[in-house]
């Protein structure tokens, strides 16, 4: 679909919008002359900057092919998701790089996979072995982060964005940040138990998030002195994600994040692995085997720690704004515009800007019903699971 247009009510604006785009691009977004249909809302296409496989894939596997890619990556469209970081976790480094090249070959052969796996994030496994800490991730593998890793890193990846997660407190961490950020690379703290000392010293040396956090530490912490109190307190404020599901994070918590983060700090997440977008039942994520119940939550069976979650993005910014009693506009722009500003990405809906939309309709009670989205490769009507396989929007020329 190289050109269309479409009337709506603007997400942020919240006023009546008519929005034109052309070859990729959005050439025009004026006042509508006649009010859209009630209920029909326009927004940019959500971006995941941690999807650990989606759709009963799981790429933390060896030899996964293009079909095994599209699978996912047609499950995250259908949940308002055009591009994502796909994320590989801790393992043997020799085989973590060599997924990373047979992945990042696959994603070569497609159009519509390069278009939706716009980079990708290593975390781990240059994490923290400390219980509670590492998470679901093997803490025999961690590794103190060397040059070469990150060269090799950089020379896989060519220039493909690249976010890279780690533990500042690990021997050679800081000179690795450095070496990162001087290669192209972001760097987001996470899996750590770093001092606050520790973590002022990698914000100055290029580090600037911090991975889900709420997660990976013990669920009980020492009130007066924990990783949460440290980041939030720490001067020039790391730009943070949070996984949105009323699971990782507990709604207080969730709230109190944002009140102590300076607007724009906050970014979402589904940090999700094959199970999101598939039914309840058992599912691999690496070498782990994973149980998913009716309630999302993803254990390892038998044990209590959470790992990655069954999320689906646009369910997250539902849940984030009814955990934030605000409406669903202003937690949208914390999956979509944040977290493509964190990467220097374009997003949002402006003219010159990528054609990557949604198009959302509400129902009376502000739940989501139907959700359309066009960018990327792949054109057009891609309906959330469970609703029909096409529906009109009235006044509109999408899909023409």
């Amino acid at each position: 679909m190289k050109t269309g247009e479409i009337r709506g009510w603007h997400y942020a604006t919240r006023e009546p919008m008519r929005l034109c785009w052309r070859d990729g691009r959005i050439t025009s977004l004026a006042p509508a002359p006649a009010p859209p249909a009630p209920g029909l809302w326009l927004a940019p296409a959500l971006v995941d900057l941690q999807v650990n496989g989606y759709a009963g894939v799981d790429f933390q596997q060896d030899g996964l092919g293009p079909a095994d890619l599209l699978a996912a990556v047609r499950g995250l469209r259908a949940a308002g998701c055009t591009r994502f970081l796909l994320t590989l976790i801790t393992d043997e480094w020799p085989r973590l790089t060599a997924r990373l090249r047979h992945l990042r070959a696959a994603r070569s052969r497609s159009l519509e996979l390069q278009s939706a796996i716009a980079g990708w994030h290593i975390e781990g496994p240059f994490l923290s072995a400390e219980p509670g800490f590492h998470g679901a991730h093997d803490p025999s593998l961690m590794l103190d982060p060397r040059p070469r890793h990150l060269r090799e890193l950089r020379a896989i990846t060519a220039g493909d964005p690249l976010l890279v997660t780690l533990a500042p407190e690990r021997r050679g961490a800081l000179e690795a940040i450095r070496l990162a950020a001087s290669l192209g690379m972001k760097v987001s703290l996470g899996h750590t138990n770093a001092s606050a000392e520790r973590l002022r010293a990698a914000s100055a040396a290029g580090a600037t998030g911090f991975t889900h956090l709420g997660n990976a530490c013990p669920r009980e912490l020492d009130r007066h002195d924990n990783i949460l109190w440290r980041v939030l307190d720490a001067p020039g404020r790391l730009t943070t994600s949070l996984i949105p599901d009323r699971i990782h994070v507990s709604p207080p918590l969730f709230r109190l994040v944002h009140r102590a983060q300076p607007e724009g700090a906050v970014y979402y997440t589904t940090d999700a692995m094959a199970a999101a977008g598939a039914p309840p039942g058992r599912y691999p994520l690496g070498r782990l085997e994973l149980e998913v119940g009716a309630d999302q939550i993803v254990r390892v069976p038998g044990q209590t720690h959470f790992a990655g979650s069954a999320l689906r993005p646009s369910d997250g910014v539902f849940r984030a704004a009814e955990m934030l009693r605000c409406d669903w506009q202003d937690a949208w722009r914390r999956f979509s515009e944040t977290p493509a500003r964190f990467m220097g990405w374009e997003s949002g809906l402006a003219p010159g800007r990528p054609a990557h939309f949604c198009a959302l309709r509400l129902t009376e009670a502000g739940r989501l019903a139907e959700l359309s989205v066009v960018g990327g490769v792949s054109c057009g009507r891609v309906p959330r699971r469970g609703l029909p396989a096409e529906f009109e929007f009235p006044n509109s020329g999408l899909c023409p």
